[in-house]
């Protein structure tokens, strides 16, 4: 806290306001990258118009979404992103569907993996979430947790699972009740 500079104030909102942003755009950009590999034009690739889209809404230039469309294509150097889904249960028994668009799966497995070994979880093989999550919005059913330890640990995970670079969704089948999701906030 600066108390007299008004730059200094400035200078340090802004710098967490782009890297905010950086963050984001760094997920979109490889969003963009995988869906143009299945072709670069938006009309006819509905996945790549949807991630334009997405780009557009957090007001990402154009000359990125062009790049990440360009590189996805084949005509761009750098890193090739695949697609990865990776499935695992947490504290509780509450099952995860992880998508990640990641350059090293190996080093994302590990973070993963690390992450739910810290939160009390495990990291599943192929398949055994994926009954769960047919429909990603609306899964199978539901896990209600009622102790807020538990719910608090849960959603640790779940955030902390958002927060690494390489995981663009995270879906999960927990029920946190109101006003235990109230108390925790």
């Amino acid at each position: 806290m600066s108390g007299h500079s008004k730059w200094a104030t400035i200078k340090r909102d802004k710098a967490a306001n782009d890297s905010k942003k950086s963050q984001v755009f760094t997920k979109l950009t490889r969003a963009i990258t995988v869906a143009a590999k299945k072709g670069s034009d938006p009309e006819s690739n509905s996945t790549l118009r949807l991630a334009i889209d997405k780009a557009k809404e957090a007001r990402m230039p154009r000359d990125n979404v062009e790049r990440a469309i360009q590189k996805g294509s084949g005509g761009g150097e750098g890193a090739q992103y695949e697609e990865v889904i990776y499935e695992g249960y947490g504290p509780e028994g509450v099952a995860f569907y992880i998508h990640v668009l990641t350059d090293n799966r190996n080093r994302t497995v590990s973070e993963i993996r690390g992450l739910f070994n810290r939160y009390g979880g495990s990291l599943g093989s192929a398949g055994s979430t994926a009954y769960i999550f047919s429909d990603l919005q609306n899964p199978a059913f539901d896990i209600e947790v009622r102790d807020a330890a538990k719910a608090k640990s849960i959603l640790a995970l779940a955030e902390a699972l958002e927060d690494l670079d390489d995981v663009s969704e995270v879906f999960t089948n927990v029920k946190v009740p109101d006003e235990l999701l109230n108390s925790l906030c």
